[in-house]
């Protein structure tokens, strides 16, 4: 059996997620940008990355673009975290999808994000057919997430 899915940032495109991580903790969201922080499934502590929030049909979506990564096994775990833009901080609870699911919301984030996110995607696009987005779909893990009041 062959690892999941992972695309590691290269060194520039770790320096440009901290500095978008900065500028969103520091109250500045670069096209509705946010600062996740989720626990870490082993070191207990709060684990920080910037994620591209997404909303579609009046749902809200955390999408990994660059497949299975820490933040989604810390996710796996701890079921929820927290989004910060400056001092706004919204805790939420997250559900992952199943890959039969995330066609429509797969398809819409990448008509948002894809001048972001496309090069990880492996060709696929917002114009590629439904079947190459559900092909996709198992190496792109989908939350449904629900801000607590």
């Amino acid at each position: 059996m062959s690892s999941p899915y992972y695309l590691k940032g290269s060194p520039l495109n770790v320096r440009f997620n901290n500095v978008i991580g900065w500028l969103a903790r520091h109250g500045l969201s670069i096209a509705g940008t946010a600062e996740m922080s989720v626990r870490g499934r082993k070191s207990g502590k709060m684990q920080r990355v910037p994620v591209n929030p997404h909303t579609h049909d009046g749902a809200q979506y955390l999408v990994s673009a660059r497949g299975h990564s820490q933040w989604v096994r810390n996710m796996r775990a701890a079921g929820g975290g927290e989004l910060r833009v400056g001092r706004k901080v919204r805790e939420f609870s997250a559900v992952e999808l199943p890959d039969e699911e995330k066609l429509p919301i797969l398809r819409t984030y990448l008509e948002k994000w894809g001048w972001e996110v496309n090069q990880y995607f492996n060709g696929v696009t917002a114009k590629s057919s439904d079947e190459e987005i559900v092909a996709a779909a198992q190496d792109h893990p989908v939350f449904r997430i629900t801000v607590k009041k």
